[in-house]
């Protein structure tokens, strides 16, 4: 059987679990905090670390006959570079060939590049960020709001939540990417709507697909899908279709 370790964002974790579940593979999960995106060199610091200990060795092989994981599966994307410069000392790496998770919630990078010229200016919903990311809303706003003025005051907390409210100027519409099969449907559905009606932005809904991440999730790795790094060799972006290079 196929040894996977697998390092995955946070805002995947309903995902990955439910096809890691159906997986062909042994498939070991290390979700790490969304909020480290925000610092992508502490985020390139911290997964190189991970990637790393998973170098070590197989945990779960017997005592008198250690084993290696098969490979590493990074679960991200480029994720604003944060991803750049990592390599695995022993285990081939490999990353979906991917700007950040949109594509692996779409399917393909090919529908991700469609998803984007229909949704210009559409923010992404999914049941990850909304269970545990911080996707714009009323909620997180009021929350917001609470903070700040709880740490400065009524005025100044009114113009910094000015400046939180400037970014989603640039957006027009709710996007909920559902694959359909997660369960809690109505649950995202209404977070979403209750977002888009907050902000006086439209409500989408489109069908996003498992494939790439059941594809990964069971050792079926496509050069075109994914990028296999052999040891001591370092991601890096490509600046083409295929996003990423070594």
């Amino acid at each position: 059987m196929i040894k996977l370790k697998v390092i995955a964002c946070d805002v995947l974790n309903r995902e990955i679990s439910y096809l890691s579940s159906q997986s062909k593979c042994f498939v070991d999960v290390t979700f790490m905090h969304q909020g480290l995106h925000s610092k992508p060199n502490k985020m390139a610091e911290i997964l190189q670390k991970e990637i790393d200990e998973a170098n070590k060795g197989f945990p779960y092989s017997h005592p008198d006959r250690p084993e290696d994981y098969d490979y590493i599966i990074l679960m991200y994307g480029l994720c604003g570079n944060g991803t750049i410069g990592l390599s695995s000392s022993k285990v081939p790496l490999v990353i979906p060939r991917a700007h950040d998770c949109g594509t692996l919630l779409i399917g393909s990078k090919e529908g991700f590049k469609k998803y984007h010229e229909e949704n210009a200016r559409g923010f992404m919903y999914s049941p990850g960020w909304i269970e545990r990311g911080f996707q714009p809303g009323a909620e997180r706003f009021d929350a917001l709001y609470k903070r700040y003025e709880k740490k400065y005051g009524s005025e100044k907390a009114a113009y910094l939540m000015e400046l939180e409210h400037s970014f989603v100027k640039e957006y027009n519409s709710a996007v909920l990417v559902n694959w359909g099969i997660l369960g809690n449907e109505e649950y995202y559905r209404g977070v979403t709507k209750i977002s888009a009606k907050y902000f006086n932005w439209e409500y989408k809904e489109v069908k996003g697909s498992p494939n790439l991440l059941r594809n990964i999730l069971n050792g079926e790795l496509n050069y075109e899908e994914v990028l296999i790094l052999p040891p001591k060799e370092k991601i890096a972006a490509s600046f083409d279709d295929y996003i990423l290079k070594y």
